[in-house]
């Protein structure tokens, strides 16, 4: 599933082309993604100027001169496609604008998209439950020590765990979690509770840190997601620790990255390094 840094790539790929351009043609090459197209999406897209996009956690925003936003979600497998050379069976939604064709292609359609009157996003129900953004938004504001601290308080859920879930903190994925944590020098199994508030502020300046420095590098190659240009990123190869089991840490050169199960998923850390 593309996280928090592939999804604010697409974005920005998208606002290069669509910002500040008017939507000439919309279709819909079926009825449904993950959930049924919004009904009138069609009417309320044709002829709207793209006013601004951003993204709220793994969500990205098509805002309108016409006071709407398309929510779109990329599920395991989305991408926009831009001026693709042939059509595809998986493009599911297509448009026009300044004098470019994109496609929302999603192969598995766990992907869906949502059209919400932009003054009431806040209220829209899967935000309304988030946590903040790791990087600040106008929506939530940004993450803090003091919010995590007073989020985790006695509980006794694993830190990973907590970390994960999109209340506590929104849109922090698998990978990046598992990065953090290793910056931050925190065992992921160590019940939340526990965790100290400078081990916090070090977990607060990791999650930043990495989330950027994934974005900047253009996300990662996992599975098939790609910009919308077609590029992929290449932050995957960056990883401490991330899908490296056996291998030796890159923190304290000596002991070997360890993959244990939590929740369903795997976690990858350094039992030497975080404590």
């Amino acid at each position: 599933m593309p996280e928090l840094p592939e999804v604010e790539t697409t974005v920005r790929g998208l606002e290069r082309f669509l910002e500040g351009q008017r939507i000439t043609w919309v279709q819909l090459n079926r009825p449904n993604m993950r959930y049924p197209f919004p009904t009138g999406l069609v009417q309320a897209l044709t002829g709207a100027t793209v006013s601004s996009l951003s993204r709220r956690a793994k969500y990205g925003l098509l805002h309108t001169d016409r006071d709407s936003t398309m929510i779109f979600h990329l599920g395991m497998s989305g991408r926009w496609r831009i001026d693709p050379v042939a059509d595809e069976k998986h493009d599911h939604l297509m448009l026009e604008a300044g004098g470019h064709r994109f496609a929302l292609n999603d192969p598995r359609r766990f992907g869906y998209v949502d059209l919400v009157d932009t003054a009431r996003l806040a209220d829209w129900p899967a935000f309304a439950a988030m946590g903040p953004e790791p990087l600040g938004d106008g929506l939530s504001g940004g993450l803090s020590a003091a919010h995590l601290q007073s989020a985790l308080a006695g509980r006794k859920q694993a830190i990973k765990l907590l970390l994960l879930d999109q209340k506590v903190v929104a849109g922090l994925g698998n990978i990046y979690v598992c990065e953090a944590l290793f910056r931050a020098r925190i065992d992921p199994s160590k019940p939340s509770g526990l965790v100290s508030r400078p081990a916090l502020q070090r977990l607060v300046l990791a999650i930043q840190a990495v989330i950027t420095e994934a974005i900047a590098a253009g996300g990662s190659t996992l599975r098939d997601f790609a910009q919308p240009d077609g590029e992929l990123g290449y932050f995957s190869k960056q990883f401490d620790v991330y899908d490296r089991e056996g291998l030796p840490c890159h923190g304290c050169q000596h002991t070997a990255i360890t993959r244990i199960a939590q929740g369903g998923r795997s976690t990858w850390f350094c039992p030497r390094c975080q404590r």
